[in-house]
């Protein structure tokens, strides 16, 4: 009898074009291990009617590791992040990855982190647009993002002491050692948990790592407040100076 040792969940918000797609690309190897949950949060396209249309073209034995979960209304991404760390805890999962259902972050990178995962004993594995040079340029990120990033990676790694290059990937693979040690009521229901939990694994000596990864850009509709989400970014910055993330 194969192992499940791995929980993957997927963020879905209004990704009816792009899902099936998306879903198609995980490669074989991570249906041998792993659990796989849709978290639709209150889509009104295609979305969920997508995720159920591959479902049908599984073949058995991994149709029984899918599943999809539908909020009744948008919930936001925070509160989808969350629902997937608590559903990962009840399973006997040993590694957690978030995977964006809009094809933006490579589903092929999944054995490769999971294997990097185990062999070097990572708590945090992150997805790097940028590690290799000219990268998110060559997948189509748009120029403010490239700036805006780059500056606020800068300025949370002299804060945080690390050498990301990419702290707002959201391409993340977690062991369940870190996460159960989280309580995820303090953290933020928006955007920016992505951040607040690498503030954590830093602010607590975690084993946090990134591999470079390939993304493109295709004109898909973004849910982000690029101002809002920036002052949250220094939000985090001033609560790690003050030992906020340390008290977990």
């Amino acid at each position: 009898m194969k192992k499940i040792d791995t929980f993957i969940f997927v963020p879905a918000f209004h990704v009816g074009q792009e899902l099936f797609d998306t879903l198609s690309r995980v490669p074989e190897a991570i249906w041998d291990r792993a659990s796989v949950v849709i978290i639709d949060d209150g889509s009104k396209d295609d979305t969920s009617k997508e995720a159920h249309r591959f479902k049908e073209t599984l073949p058995p034995e991994w149709r029984a590791q899918y599943c999809i979960l539908s909020f009744s209304k948008n919930r936001g991404y925070g509160a989808v992040i969350k629902e997937g760390f608590s559903l990962a805890l009840k399973s006997e999962a040993l590694f957690i990855c978030c995977l964006h259902g809009d094809g933006q972050y490579p589903p092929e990178k999944l054995p490769y982190f999971l294997q990097t995962m185990e062999t070097e004993g990572l708590d945090v594995l992150q997805g790097s647009r940028h590690l290799e040079k000219g990268e998110a340029k060559r997948g189509g990120m748009p120029f403010y993002k490239r700036v805006g990033g780059g500056v606020l990676t800068f300025i949370e790694n002299r804060v945080f002491h690390t050498s990301l290059t990419d702290r707002h990937s959201g391409f993340l693979c977690f062991s369940r050692r870190f996460i159960s040690t989280v309580p995820m009521s303090r953290l933020s229901g928006s955007f920016d948990i992505d951040l607040e939990l690498l503030a954590v694994a830093d602010a607590n000596n975690f084993k946090v790592a990134e591999r470079p990864i390939k993304t493109r850009y295709a004109g898909e509709r973004s849910n982000l407040n690029v101002c809002t989400y920036g002052l949250r970014v220094l939000r985090i910055v001033f609560r790690k100076a003050r030992g906020f993330y340390t008290s977990f």
